[in-house]
């Protein structure tokens, strides 16, 4: 709304429950402008082989503005279908196709250059986080328990933090481990924080909110690794469907 006012949106997504969430999510923080400027809405099945038509197809309806919301093998096939064709609209990219491991190195680095997303999770191939001992803690997990793993997919970072927080989850629930108590608890976190969230980000929900993390910090792909950009009072505030 800000740099791109008239802009004209091609949107990539997931044609579930999951991939609709993002769509909804574009359309309600566009408002009223949503139906002007969003010009084409492409889904796609998790079983088709490519969405290279999809892409074609957001470029030649004259798309100056790509939101992707694909999981890392559409969103890599999107990034890469985007520089065949020379297409060069704003790119955003949602946070689940932000891995250099799974998502960029497939689509080609050079190709990935200038996308911008949000990061709430610390990327893992961002050399500012070498001594930061949350980073430390995740490799040293890495080490015991997936020494195989990828440390430059953030989905080994995803996880982690997911269960971490489940943990602090059971831990509130004590002995009572019924699910209308896990339940209970899962919308009872106050400030909770795990290694690899961003500094400052923490998690909070409540019985009329489920989302656990409403901070983001925007990042640009400068062909070689991810850049956060904005000052941490910069962070913009989200709310997920429940």
């Amino acid at each position: 709304m800000e740099h791109k006012p008239d802009g004209k949106i091609g949107v990539l997504f997931q044609n579930d429950d999951f991939g609709k969430d993002y769509l909804k999510g574009l359309k309600d923080g566009l408002g009223d402008k949503a139906k002007s400027m969003v010009v084409i809405e492409a889904a796609y099945e998790t079983t088709d082989p490519t969405v290279d038509s999809q892409i074609i197809g957001m470029k030649a309806a004259g798309c100056d503005v790509f939101v992707n919301t694909g999981i890392p093998k559409f969103a890599a096939q999107a990034i890469r279908k985007a520089a065949e064709i020379e297409w060069k609209p704003l790119h955003i990219l949602s946070s689940v196709g932000t891995s250099v491991a799974a998502t960029l190195k497939p689509a080609g680095l050079e190709n990935a250059k200038d996308l911008v997303t949000d990061f709430y999770i610390k990327d893992p191939t961002d050399p500012q986080w070498q001594d930061d001992q949350g980073y430390k803690d995740w490799l040293a997990f890495m080490d015991k328990y997936y020494p195989e793993g990828d440390k430059t997919d953030a989905g080994n970072v995803y996880g982690p933090s997911v269960s971490q927080t489940v943990v602090q989850v059971l831990k509130q629930c004590g002995d009572e481990l019924t699910r209308d108590n896990v339940m209970r608890q899962a919308a009872n976190l106050h400030d909770f924080t795990v290694p690899m969230l961003l500094p400052g980000i923490k998690i909070n929900t409540s019985p009329s909110d489920f989302a656990p993390v409403k901070q983001i910090q925007m990042a640009r792909f400068d062909g070689e690794r991810w850049r956060l950009f904005g000052p941490a009072d910069q962070r913009i505030s989200y709310r997920l469907m429940p």
